[in-house]
């Protein structure tokens, strides 16, 4: 039996890669390994659950068993890598080697923790996958009041969803706006005041100084000498691309796993796709160019090499309270702001010397403008 193609992770960025392989080629063998469950779910929804009550089996679109028929797949889960062994063409689980014909890198990211002084490090938890999710939820019943660190994109998400959920938010991170270095300070505004609405409260300045018990609660000292009581700390300050395995393997790495236009590393028949990796010098941690990475490279393990191109890629946060859209200007160029709107309803665009559009956040009813000026936007990835 000829080697299989490997693909290391069962998140968005590994599932999609064997649909879109598995339309080109239904006979190479296929092999996923995962070191989580193996059910199928879409991420960016890990956010949403609160606000329409779905615990973790409620957001899980498929069983492992049923995707391995889907994907006429061997599917390996609760299962780690123990280290790749590029010159052999293959990769080691304990004791154990499998071989590849070709090897994909999806690991995804990992969340960054930030250490807190304090006896309730415990209590501190983070939701990067579904198990995480499912723990969060368990530990969240029967209690109201939640310290959400990290004011970025998925902060704001999660606030948004916490507050629809029922729950008292508040959040601490270290800035002076909402998701600082992505959105214009307008836009930002115009988010931050949408969730005071719900009732979620900011401390923007601060970082959590120390997290103790204090009976069933905990008191969260801040730097600034705030003390909030609450009843469980939610960590959403950010996320690390996974490139240990890439490194010990002997693979480029920088902010990610090192890969060229089809998604190749520095090493013949190994690829990278999704979080992890950086492609000619890009880390999107976001869906639309996870999707477009396994359309592509799909391709070229089906035989049929292609150069993967970013078009325009906007984000949409899913803050309902205050739509937003945003599309920040290409790494490398500069532009001029301009702001229109006041309130919930900002549409802040920029534009180079010329005139051209590179960039622009929209908030509340300016999202209905998106359509008309992703049209202006240069790609990203010509």
């Amino acid at each position: 039996m000829s080697a299989p193609v490997v693909i290391i992770g069962t998140g968005l960025a590994g599932y999609n890669l064997a649909r879109e392989f598995r339309k080109l080629d239904s006979e190479t063998p296929l092999l996923l390994i995962t070191a989580d469950d193996g059910r199928s779910y879409s991420k960016p929804m890990l956010s949403t659950g609160f606000a329409k009550n779905k615990d973790a089996d409620g957001l899980s679109m498929a069983e492992p068993g049923a995707m391995a028929e889907q994907l006429k797949a061997e599917i390996r889960t609760h299962t780690r890598i123990s280290g790749i062994d590029p010159g052999h063409q293959q990769l080691w689980i304990g004791e154990e080697a499998v071989p590849y014909r070709d090897l994909v890198l999806a690991c995804g990211a990992e969340v960054i923790r930030v250490p807190v002084e304090g006896d309730a490090d415990d209590a501190i938890f983070s939701i990067n996958d579904l198990e995480d999710y499912a723990r969060f939820r368990t530990a969240a019943a029967g209690k109201q009041r939640v310290l959400l660190l990290g004011v970025g994109l998925i902060g704001c998400e999660f606030a948004n969803d916490l507050t629809l959920g029922g729950y008292q938010v508040e959040l601490v991170a270290p800035c002076e706006q909402v998701m600082p270095g992505l959105l214009h300070p307008a836009a930002a505004a115009a988010v931050q005041t949408g969730l005071e609405g719900l009732g979620a409260r900011f401390h923007l300045g601060p970082v959590l100084a120390s997290l103790n018990h204090q009976g069933d609660a905990l008191q969260a000292h801040l730097s600034d000498g705030t003390l909030i009581e609450c009843d469980l700390v939610l960590s959403a300050v950010g996320l690390r691309p996974r490139i240990e395995l890439a490194a010990a393997a002997g693979l480029a790495v920088n902010r990610g796993v090192v890969v060229d236009r089809q998604l190749r590393t520095s090493h013949a028949n190994i690829y990278a796709l999704g979080d992890c990796a950086e492609v000619d010098g890009i880390n999107l941690l976001y869906v639309m160019p996870l999707m477009t990475c396994a359309r592509a490279l799909a391709q070229t393990l089906a035989g049929n090499p292609v150069a993967v191109s970013y078009g325009p890629m906007p984000v949409t946060v899913k803050t309902p309270v205050c739509p937003l859209v945003v599309s920040p200007p290409p790494r490398g160029l500069q532009g001029e702001w301009q702001v229109e709107g006041s309130g919930a309803d900002i549409k802040a665009l920029c534009h180079d010397s010329s005139g051209a559009l590179l960039g622009y956040a929209l908030a509340g009813t300016a999202v209905q403008d998106k359509l008309a000026l992703n049209k202006r936007l240069p790609a990203l990835l010509a």
